[in-house]
């Protein structure tokens, strides 16, 4: 079996990138990726636009010519899935990485189709893959759902969406435009500060005049075939006749995962260990890098601030091999 020089878990934008920088150093390399190229990207709401602009989202030196200021989903898509056809990047879809074990200095991946040997493991499995569950009764009915993809399944249906980030704001404005009637839940004092600048005060006028219902300090305690309870900050129950529930309360890192492949997860955001000057774990030769690096604080990592990470890790690679 060949040993790779890297072996690198999720092909999403930093584990492409991470593959460039690969290429870049004559390594060998492979992306193994659970589904399509960038697939957390091709799972967005399909009118998603970035926060940054495209110049931000740029990989491998390779221009991101959009029309837009912000470019949107499809953009995105194109844009990575059409470096990996020009780079020829070697990157296996539809499979799953089940296990990394160490033995000596060589990795063994276990995957869904295969095994690998690789010397180094980059983890860029992002976190947009396990829902942040509320936990109340009811959160597995049918009409609960934890992504949201397009407003017309929702035309002329009672909604509640539960939430104040960017993608909780985006549903409800695309929903109540499409006839819904919406109503938030949302567990803080005010709509997140996080929300894109050119939508923050959309919602909180909408809200003001009526036309979207907000209930701010509040948190569900049920949710039932035909309705949602919910209760205020005081303890008061609401209840409220609903057709759909749009759970966007946020996403966490395949924590099992981590822990599995021997990497220390600290403090109640399970932060897990890496050296911020070179990516490496507590695990020698196995790396972290993108939004997988912030544990539960998913805010901390983005494309535009995570790019270098590929750079640092083939670095580190490249002069840990000089050395032997």
């Amino acid at each position: 079996m060949e040993i790779l020089d890297i072996l690198i878990i999720g092909g999403g934008p930093i584990g492409l990138n991470c593959a460039l920088e690969a290429q870049n150093n004559n390594l060998t390399y492979l992306i193994i990726e659970k589904g399509t190229i960038v697939n957390s990207l091709y799972h967005y709401p399909l009118y998603m636009r970035f926060f940054s602009t495209a110049e931000k989202l740029e990989i491998g030196s390779i221009p991101f010519i959009s029309p837009a200021p912000k470019p949107g989903r499809q953009e995105a898509l194109e844009y990575y899935q059409g470096i990996a056809r020009q780079k020829e990047v070697h990157i296996n879809l539809y499979e799953k990485v089940l296990q990394v074990s160490k033995t000596g200095d060589v990795f063994d991946i276990k995957t869904s189709k295969a095994t690998y040997q690789a010397k180094n493991v980059i983890i860029s499995t992002g976190f947009y893959d396990i829902p942040n569950l509320m936990n109340v009764p009811g959160e597995n009915l049918p009409k609960v759902k934890h992504y949201y993809t397009e407003p017309y399944p929702y035309a002329q249906q009672k909604m509640v969406v539960v939430g104040s980030s960017n993608s909780a704001v985006d549903a409800a404005l695309e929903t109540y435009r499409k006839g819904a009637n919406v109503t938030m839940i949302i567990r803080h004092s005010e709509i997140s500060k996080n929300v894109k600048y050119w939508v923050k005060p959309d919602i909180e006028n909408r809200i003001a005049e009526g036309s979207i219902k907000a209930y701010f300090n509040s948190e569900i305690a049920e949710i039932t075939d035909n309705t949602v309870i919910f209760k205020d900050e005081n303890g008061q129950i609401y209840e409220i006749e609903n057709d759909f529930v749009l759970a966007l309360t946020g996403y966490l890192p395949d924590f099992d995962f981590l822990k599995n492949s021997g990497i220390e997860l600290q403090g109640d955001c399970l932060n897990p260990l890496y050296h911020p000057e070179t990516m490496e774990t507590n695990v020698p030769n196995l790396y972290l890098a993108g939004v997988v690096c912030g544990g539960k604080d998913t805010h901390l990592w983005f494309i535009e601030n995570s790019r270098i990470h590929a750079e640092m890790i083939v670095r580190n690679i490249v002069l840990g091999e000089s050395r032997l």
